[in-house]
């Protein structure tokens, strides 16, 4: 019986060692998000101005730059990993803006993501080679999503994509509203490669540089 004991325990040991081995801690990485317009009832010309935007993820540690490249301009959103502070870059034509956020502010313009609860399904899908667990959140106003996530890859730092923080992996497809429309991410690449420090470094000029609180009142 104590032999069985420890054979058991053995057993139990070698599987979850397994099970660790088989994650994989995200500290550093580029990771790039395809992005489909669900047009739904939208006007068509609409969608066109996003038709082939992707969003490209920069991870080291934990700092993070996050940009959307579209038609329309880019949009780029740099968590500073030291100190927690956030800036948003936009870039429209001629129009440059730098809004710079304290964490406080950073969680007050993603309020409508707190409080998110995630209801795990039994249904996965392969995304670049990762099985993907469905999950479907709901948001304090009812709103429903749909991700499919990953337990292979763990984000050390998970404040480059609010709406899926609290999930227990990394999002490889997710639904999210973007203005009046809803959009689809989907991972299309994941380069482990270093990621230059460069990349979460501000530019010294030709931004307009705006408060939270400005931004705001103009609407951006």
């Amino acid at each position: 019986m104590k032999k069985f004991t420890y054979i058991l325990l053995g057993l139990t040991t070698l599987i979850f060692s397994a099970d660790l081995s088989a994650q994989r801690k995200l500290s550093e990485a580029t990771i790039t998000y395809d992005i489909v317009i669900n047009t739904g009832d939208q006007k068509p010309q609409g969608a066109d101005l996003l038709d082939g935007a992707t969003s490209v993820v920069y991870l080291k540690g934990n700092s993070s730059r996050s940009e959307m490249v579209s038609s329309l301009g880019i949009q780029a959103t740099v968590v500073d990993g030291k100190f927690g502070n956030i800036t948003v870059l936009k870039e429209y034509g001629e129009q440059k803006y730098m809004i710079k956020m304290t964490p406080v502010e950073w969680k007050q313009s993603n309020k409508k993501y707190e409080g998110i609860t995630f209801k795990y399904e039994n249904e996965t899908k392969i995304i670049q080679g990762y099985t993907c667990q469905k999950a479907v959140g709901t948001l304090a106003d009812g709103t429903t999503f749909t991700v499919y996530f990953t337990k292979d890859l763990v984000p050390v730092n998970k404040d480059f994509q609010y709406l899926n923080k609290n999930l227990p992996g990394l999002a490889m497809q997710y639904e999210a509203t973007m203005g009046t429309m809803m959009v689809t991410y989907t991972v299309s690449n994941i380069n482990f490669n270093p990621v230059l420090q460069s990349k979460f470094e501000l530019p010294k000029s030709g931004y307009r540089v705006m408060t939270y609180e400005e931004s705001k009142g103009n609407g951006n």
